[in-house]
This record gives C-alpha cells, structure tokens and sequence, in this order.
C-alpha cells in the first residue's frame, strides 16, 4: 500500500491499476457483465498469484473516483467488480455511494486480509493462509471462494466453511497452473461433500479479460 494514507482523500482517490468492461469470470456470478476496478497493492503475497504485477501499490498513482465511475456509467455497466491487489487496504465508501447513487451494483472480491470498507452488494471471499480473513468479513461475505493449490488446502477450505454464515455457496477453484492435475480430485471430494460447488476461471478459456 501507499506509504502516505492522505493521498487518498478519504477515497475520492484510488491507485487504480486497470479498469475493463468484460464478464465475470468466476465463482457465483461467472457470465454476467461486469466493469472491474483493479487496485494496486497487495501485502498477502500468493506465490500463485496471477496478477503480480499488481502487489505494488507505488506503481499506481491514485486517480480520481470520480473518473472511475464515468466510465463505469459509459461503459453502460450496470455491476461494478472491485479487486486486486487488495481492495481491503483502502477506504472504499466514498467508490460505493457513488456507484450505488447510479443504479450501479457493487460486487468486490477480497481475501478478507483487513477490514472491508465500502457497501457492497455482493462480497466474494477468497481467504489465504498467508493472511487469513478478519472475522468481520467472514460475516459480511456471500461467496465463498477457496483457490486449491494442493490436496492439503481442502483442510483450509474446511476450516473457512465453518466461519462463514450458513447457505451461502461455497466453491472450490484449482489453481490455474495444476487445474488439469487436481480436476478429478476435486471433482470426486466435491460428489462426497456437496455443500461445495466447482469454480474455474472460465474467462480464461475464453480468451477474455
């Protein structure tokens, strides 16, 4: 994150790493249309992380909130997807009132690695070991997303289910790179635990954003 807080303004300002107009590709509300806001930084640091270039917040001057939204509203979008880097480093109420005060619904992704800020139409959680969630954005999330790397990760995605409210849907997603690897694995668990549903990153075989 940026070292001076105040060039924020209280979030009139963000380090907004790219912004683009394309369908979710993930999770519960994978196919639907979609602005996303992508912020730089991010302190969690997953070796499998495939937006690196993201963690560095100093790369990325914070812009006006004001210009985001335009294009949002220009976009003719009506859902606004906030992610990262890590949204939960920075003061996001201001983004939210005003997509909102547009008829603009407001969706962010986040690992939950310090308290969320902002109103938000839908939360998805993507926690990480690294840097597990607060336990105020376990209760405010509606998805639970659990990115599997190895077999061992099925314990942590366990261990989540149990913090979030009940009924909301769980997915477990394998990591891009041994996705091929772990689909029958997790195809199987899934069939014995069905509480669990699958998510792939489905804009990549795509070939979108």
């Amino acid at each position: 994150m940026h070292k001076d807080k105040d060039i924020f303004e209280d979030g009139r300002k963000l380090p907004v790493m790219e912004e683009f107009y394309t369908l979710q590709g993930e999770g519960y509300n994978m196919g639907k249309a979609a602005y996303f806001v992508r912020v730089g930084g991010c302190d969690v640091g997953c070796s499998w992380c495939d937006s690196k270039e993201s963690w560095n917040a100093e790369l990325f001057p914070p812009i006006d909130v004001d210009s985001v939204v335009q294009n949002a509203i220009n976009a003719h979008a009506n859902t606004v997807v906030v992610t990262g880097g890590e949204p939960s480093l920075y003061p996001l109420d201001y983004l939210t009132s005003k997509l909102q005060s547009n008829g603009i619904l407001t969706m962010v992704e986040t690992s939950g690695a310090h308290n969320l800020s902002g109103s938000w139409d839908w939360v998805c959680l993507s926690p990480k070991k690294y840097s597990p969630p607060y336990r105020s954005v376990y209760r405010i999330a509606n998805e639970l997303k659990v990115i599997i790397q190895t077999e061992s990760d099925l314990h942590w995605a366990e261990m989540n289910a149990d913090l979030v409210a009940e009924n909301i849907p769980l997915f477990l997603q394998p990591e891009w790179s041994v996705a091929s690897s772990l689909m029958s694995l997790l195809t199987n668990y899934i069939m014995k635990n069905p509480k669990w549903r699958m998510s792939l990153q489905s804009h990549k075989y795509m070939g979108i954003p």
